[in-house]
């Protein structure tokens, strides 16, 4: 279920007999509170334990896309917004470290990933990387570098990787982000834009796409908070404030740090 604000604890302090498990879910807490070094601190201790395991490259690849997202207000200006974050606008100047640290992390969560599936083709963990790395990176391409059909391609595959996932194991629930995030984008767009897109063979359905993302906000383990995020952004977009807020509140209670959650709040306030 979606976390109440009443059930908030803080964040724990991570410790040499810190259970090994604990260092990916926590970082994934640091990344949405905006604690990047702590993030990258868990993720990196992740990686040093389980090196064999893609989603601790895959988790990596996602510190640095926030960081970048936050750094650039992406998060601000293309998703608490009554706009579609699919279309023309500005391109973004990438840090060039920060992007080459990103796509080193995405080569090496596939690389890992493809290793594992070559033994295991139903190798949950390596299916969810596999559909993590090319989620990420058609956000960095639409979303930063104004890439629309390459992020297209990207969020198809992200898709695939998903379903192949939810094959195996139909209670990974943060499989369904994928896909019900890239199936509410489409579906939002005008009709000849969408029946172009549909061309590349990317459906839309906003109504399925709300469902699936429900279904990673209140039963995912890692994504379920990005998924909060999306649906809120939904509502704010479908005029359903009140929905929006009340997510918003609960983000901001969990991640007191994360900056953005109090001006979302205050922009709803005044509607």
């Amino acid at each position: 279920m979606i976390v109440l604000a009443s059930s908030v604890t803080l964040l724990p302090i991570l410790t040499a007999s810190t259970p090994p498990s604990t260092f990916l879910e926590q970082g994934f807490q640091f990344l949405y509170d905006f604690q990047f070094e702590d993030a990258k601190t868990n993720f990196s201790r992740w990686q040093q334990l389980f090196p064999d395991d893609p989603v601790g490259p895959a988790a990596e690849a996602a510190g640095y896309l926030f960081e970048e997202f936050n750094r650039l207000g992406i998060l601000e200006v293309h998703f608490f917004t009554r706009r579609s974050s699919v279309g023309p606008a500005k391109k973004q100047v990438p840090d060039p470290a920060r992007r080459s640290r990103f796509n080193d992390a995405v080569r090496r969560a596939r690389q890992i990933a493809n290793k594992r599936l070559e033994t295991n083709p139903n190798d949950a963990d390596a299916l969810f990387a596999m559909a993590l790395a090319a989620g990420q990176e058609a956000d960095y391409q639409a979303l930063i570098e104004k890439r629309t059909l390459a992020s297209l391609e990207n969020a198809k595959q992200a898709t695939t990787w998903s379903r192949r996932l939810l094959a195996v194991d139909p209670r990974y629930y943060d499989a369904y982000l994928a896909s019900g995030s890239e199936k509410y984008i489409i579906g939002s767009l005008i009709p000849p834009v969408r029946w172009l897109v549909g061309l590349t063979g990317v459906s839309g359905d906003k109504a399925e796409g709300i469902h699936e993302l429900k279904l990673t906000a209140q039963h995912g383990h890692y994504l379920a908070p990005l998924a909060r995020i999306l649906l809120a952004t939904a509502y704010i977009r479908e005029h359903k404030d009140a929905d929006a807020r009340a997510l918003v509140v609960q983000l901001k209670a969990e991640f007191p740090h994360n900056t953005i959650f109090p001006k979302v709040i205050y922009e709803l306030d005044r509607h």
